[in-house]
């Protein structure tokens, strides 16, 4: 009993490292790329397609990055109502959804000006064709 307990989770365990190793290598169809990974892909960008693809994914992020301030946004409008008193411990709440928002909208403005930045460079490589 306790041999076949033994080799379901040997065979459990490489069921999840080969699922791991699908999703690093981007088989799972989502445009999720490592920091390295896109280095490469930045790297090697000489062609109109290259240039498109990158721009697509910058302007996920993006996307990604909005949707994910919006409701930190209206946190921080919540919790800016109950403003405790002067002794409140730093961070209040109302910093941490404001920090927080504040990133997103920061990240957001740096996926968008690398998107316009592949965009720029997509349309100068298709017009030099």
């Amino acid at each position: 009993m306790t041999r076949l307990t033994s080799i379901t989770v040997i065979a459990a365990l490489m069921l999840t490292g080969a699922l791991g190793v699908q999703a690093a290598s981007g088989e799972t169809g989502d445009s999720h790329y490592t920091h390295a990974q896109l280095k490469q892909i930045q790297r090697d960008a000489h062609t109109p397609e290259q240039y498109s693809a990158l721009a697509t994914y910058y302007t996920a992020q993006q996307k990604s990055y909005l949707e994910q301030a919006a409701p930190e946004k209206q946190e921080w409008i919540r919790r800016s109502q109950f403003t405790s008193s002067i002794e409140a411990k730093y961070p209040r709440p109302v910093d941490s959804a404001r920090n927080l928002y504040e990133y997103y909208t920061a990240k957001a403005a740096e996926a968008g000006a690398a998107a316009d930045k592949y965009n720029r460079l997509m349309a100068a490589s298709s017009s030099n064709k």
